[in-house]
């Protein structure tokens, strides 16, 4: 399995995750939602090279750090190429309101970006010595996206899946059936030992989930 370090960001205490080959030192970043210096100073700390930044949704806490994130990487040398990924373009409304949103929880250095990408169900990844599933799971938000690595054996989930819940639907643009019924499809047949490291909280198993996650009974 390849190295992955969480660093807390925002005042949420969003999971932003490092991930890396440690034998060649590439490395991706997934949810870089601010706290931008924090993920820069354990990238040198580990002395990673950053091959691209990921996204599952455009929540602020997500994301807010991202255009800075990857405007500080451009400037490094050897590092100008620096995508940002994802997510799934029905979430560009959310990402062209990062600012706004975030400075109603005191969030005062967030950004609004468009991603280099956007992400569509069905891709695959090849980064940072893994090979990345791109799974569209909706509900949260529309254009939720996961990164399941079915070789090496764990899924970035974001704010779908929790250890004992699952993500938030209250939002206009939130659909709690539409979230369990994603669940149940894109994660629930993964492999019961498989680990799911979401973005908040600590991280479990698909297994653990489908036994006493109540929101799946």
């Amino acid at each position: 399995m390849p190295r992955i370090e969480i660093v807390p960001v925002t005042p949420l205490g969003q999971n932003c995750s490092l991930l890396w080959d440690e034998t060649t030192g590439r490395a991706v970043v997934t949810d870089p939602g601010g706290d931008v210096p924090s993920i820069l100073e354990r990238i040198a700390a580990n002395k990673l090279v950053v091959e691209a930044i990921l996204l599952t949704h455009g929540h602020f806490d997500h994301a807010g750090g991202a255009a800075e994130l990857r405007d500080r990487l451009r400037a490094m040398p050897g590092a100008e190429a620096v995508p940002l990924i994802g997510p799934d373009e029905r979430d560009g409304f959310l990402l062209a309101d990062l600012q706004e949103t975030g400075m109603r929880f005191g969030i005062l250095d967030g950004r609004n970006v468009t991603p280099d990408r956007y992400l569509s169900a069905g891709e695959f990844l090849d980064l940072a010595g893994c090979r990345l599933e791109v799974r569209h799971v909706p509900g949260h938000t529309p254009g939720h996206v996961v990164f399941v690595d079915a070789d090496r054996r764990f899924a970035l989930v974001g704010d779908t899946l929790f250890q004992g819940s699952v993500g938030r639907t209250d939002f206009p643009y939130g659909d709690g059936p539409m979230l369990i019924e994603a669940i149940r499809q894109q994660l629930l047949p993964l492999p019961d030992a498989m680990p799911i490291l979401p973005g908040h909280g600590g991280s479990s198993t698909i297994g653990a989930e489908k036994r006493g996650n109540p929101f799946l009974r």
